[in-house]
C-alpha cells in the first residue's frame, strides 16, 4: 500500500458499456491537482476500479426477466440492461492497459467465481470484494487463493460477517484492507458513522483501514481521512447528468479534482503527534509576540523596577517570564518610553 492516502476512483458501470467512455474517465482522474496558494503540484488519484459480473450468477431468472422501465434502463428487461452494461474480459484488459499507461493502479471487483477467468489476461493490483459479497464465502476463497491483495467493503456486514471473511481469507494471505461503508445510495449523513473507522483501527490494527463513500459531495471522504482512513473509494464519472443509475451520485471532473486536492492537502497537514514551535512561524513570532518594554523614559544609570516595564511587540526581546533579568538592572544608556529593552541596554 502507498505511503500516502490511496484514492480509488470507482468507474463501476459509469462507462455505460463503452470502453471509450471508460478511457475518458481514466483521462479525467489521472490529472494532478494543484495547490494554487503555494504553487505546488499534488499527487493524483492512485487507482481506478472496474466491476466484472457473471450474468449467469447474478440474479434469479424472474428478476433478470422482469421489465425494467426506467429512464436509466439500457434494455427492455433488467437482464438486457445488465448485459448492455457488461464489458468483456478483453475490454477490461484494454482499460487496464490504458490505466497503466497513465500511471494508475487497477482494482477489479469480481462478483462471481467465474469472473476469475479475467485473471488469465492480466493481474490487477488489488481485488475488491463488494459489500454484497462479504458473505459469499466460495467467492472469497477463490479470490484469496490468487494471493492478490484484497479489499473488503463492509457496507452490508457486521462483526460476524467480517470475522468469517477474514478467517477464510487469512488461510491464504493477510494482505487485506477493510473499508467502512454504508450501502445506502445516497448515504444519509446521520447513518454514515465515521467513528467506525477508528473502531476498525483499534480492533484490526494488522489491516489497512479505509472508507468507501456513497454520500453526495466530497466532505465525508475528506473527513474520513481526518479520522485515519488510509484508503478512499469514490464513484467517478465524466458527467453526472449522463444516463445511468450511479451517475448522479458520482463525482464529475471538478468534484474529483477538488476531492483529491483536499485529501492531499489534508494528509500534508496531519503532521506528527507532538507539540512544538514550527520554524515557519519564527518571523511571525518575532514580529507579533510581546517583549518587555519601557513604560517611561529611563535614563542611563537608573535602576529598572517592575513598574517601569510592560509588554509590547516585536517579540525579539525578553519575555515576561524573564523579567528578573531586567528588573533590578541598571540602564547602560537612555531608553525612550515604549521601546523594547534588549540585553545590551542593561547591566
Amino acid at each position: 500500500m502507498s505511503d500516502h492516502i490511496y484514492i480509488i476512483g470507482e468507474i463501476g458501470q459509469n462507462h455505460n458499456g463503452s470502453v471509450d467512455i471508460a478511457k475518458l474517465i481514466v483521462d479525467l482522474v489521472c490529472r494532478q491537482p494543484a495547490d494554487e496558494l503555494f504553487h505546488t503540484t499534488l499527487p493524483a488519484i492512485d487507482a481506478i476500479k472496474l466491476t466484472k459480473r457473471d450474468l449467469n450468477e447474478e440474479l434469479t431468472d424472474s428478476s433478470m426477466n422482469r421489465i425494467y422501465d426506467s429512464p436509466h434502463s439500457f434494455g427492455r428487461t433488467y437482464g438486457e440492461h445488465r448485459k448492455a452494461l457488461e464489458l468483456s474480459n478483453e475490454q477490461h484488459f484494454e482499460i487496464y492497459q490504458y490505466a497503466k499507461s497513465k500511471g494508475l493502479e487497477f482494482v477489479e471487483t469480481l462478483c462471481a467465481v467465474g469472473c476469475l477467468d479475467l485473471l488469465k489476461l492480466f493481474k490487477p493490483d488489488r481485488l475488491k470484494v463488494a459489500s454484497r459479497d462479504l458473505t459469499n464465502l466460495p467467492l472469497l476463497s477463490a479470490m484469496a487463493e490468487t494471493r492478490i491483495p484484497m479489499i473488503l467493503s463492509t457496507g452490508m456486514g457486521g462483526i460476524k460477517e467480517l470475522e468469517d471473511a477474514l478467517q477464510l481469507i487469512t488461510k491464504y494471505h493477510s494482505n487485506i484492507s477493510i473499508l467502512h461503508c454504508l450501502s445506502q445510495y445516497p448515504s444519509e449523513y446521520t447513518r454514515i458513522n465515521l467513528r467506525t473507522i477508528t473502531y476498525l483501527q483499534k480492533h484490526y490494527p494488522q489491516y489497512t483501514i479505509g472508507y468507501s463513500d456513497h454520500s453526495i459531495g466530497i466532505m465525508i471522504p475528506v473527513a474520513a481521512v481526518a479520522m485515519g482512513a488510509r484508503i478512499i473509494e469514490k464513484h467517478i464519472t465524466i458527467d453526472r447528468n449522463m444516463k445511468g443509475t450511479d451517475q448522479q451520485g458520482s463525482l464529475g471532473p471538478d468534484g474529483v479534482k477538488r476531492m483529491v486536492r483536499d485529501i492531499r492537502l489534508l494528509e500534508q497537514s496531519m503532521g506528527k503527534e507532538e507539540f512544538f514551535i514550527d520554524e515557519a512561524v519564527s518571523d511571525t513570532q518575532k514580529k507579533l509576540e510581546r517583549s518587555i518594554a519601557t513604560r517611561r523614559d529611563i535614563k542611563a544609570g537608573e535602576i529598572i523596577n517592575v513598574d517601569d516595564i510592560h509588554l509590547l511587540s516585536p517579540g525579539d526581546g525578553f519575555k515576561w517570564a524573564q523579567n528578573q533579568q531586567v528588573v533590578g538592572k541598571k540602564a547602560l544608556q537612555n531608553i525612550p518610553a515604549n521601546e523594547i529593552i534588549y540585553s545590551s541596554m542593561i547591566g
